[in-house]
């Protein structure tokens, strides 16, 4: 892996390919770049996909426990420029998602489009507050265990009933590297964003691409950004859970594919 330094912090990522940026924002709960393999392996033979790993998240510095998400949004803008990315296409899954939302809001002329996958308008404003709150209360609670006395319980909420146990294990593996700082940090950010006054002031075009049944954002999620972003296209893929990058890769690779070369 390389990485930059951005305003302090070491921010470790993944390149491959030559050709108009594509810049992967991972979700959160120990994600980091390895989550999107596949699409750096299919989309790197016309594009240059690049994958960061978050501030607190894979190989990359802590945050400080204070960091907004605005603050995330300009480490993103930060490693744009450090990497001489040129209006790269943005496509965001979950916590990344909504990252996508708030680089818009903080840097508008950074996104070239945006694909927002299993994304949200922040927790606040894609979900009732009592589900915001548990959700919140509970991981703060959890970081401070043993990940593997608890990430588990998150799998079915990551993937569909019907996807492989190698699956499961892959996303397991990867998350059981979570790190306490990065957890809370990200997830108070989130918690707190609400990101519904951006959505209508969005004129990049946009790709709002969602499981069928996804479980942590549900489906009248993806379709409330989609009524909210103007000229937004809404994909689902059926049979698919949260993380439908890896779910279902070759369909979700192309209807990226096919949602770029159109813009």
């Amino acid at each position: 892996m390389d990485s930059v330094e951005v305003a302090g912090l070491r921010i470790a990522f993944r390149r491959q390919g030559v050709g108009p940026p594509l810049l992967l924002l991972h979700g959160g709960y120990g994600c980091d770049s390895r989550a999107w393999r596949r699409q750096l392996d299919a989309l790197s033979d016309e594009f240059t996909v690049v994958a960061w790993d978050a501030p607190g998240h894979g190989q990359s510095s802590d945050p400080p426990e204070t960091f907004a998400l605005s603050d995330y949004a300009d480490a993103v803008a930060g490693f744009v420029a450090a990497l001489g990315l040129d209006r790269p296409h943005v496509l965001g899954l979950s916590f990344g998602g909504g990252l996508a939302i708030e680089v818009y809001r903080c840097h508008p002329t950074i996104p070239r489009t945006l694909v927002l996958a299993g994304a949200y308008a922040g927790w606040a404003g894609s979900l009732p507050s009592d589900v915001v709150e548990e959700r919140l209360q509970r991981a703060v609670r959890e970081s401070e265990l043993p990940p593997e006395t608890w990430l588990p319980a998150y799998m079915p909420g990551m993937l569909s009933p019907s996807a492989s146990p190698d699956l499961v294990d892959e996303m397991l593996s990867m998350m059981l590297g979570i790190r306490p700082v990065g957890l809370r940090a990200e997830l108070r950010a989130f918690a707190k964003a609400d990101l519904r006054d951006v959505l209508p002031t969005i004129d990049v075009p946009t790709l709002v691409l969602h499981g069928e049944h996804d479980q942590r954002a549900p489906l009248n999620v993806a379709e409330d950004l989609h009524t909210h972003i103007p000229g937004s296209t809404l994909v689902v893929l059926t049979g698919v859970g949260h993380v439908s990058n890896v779910e279902a890769p070759d369909r979700f690779n192309d209807a990226v594919r096919d949602f770029l070369h159109k813009h």
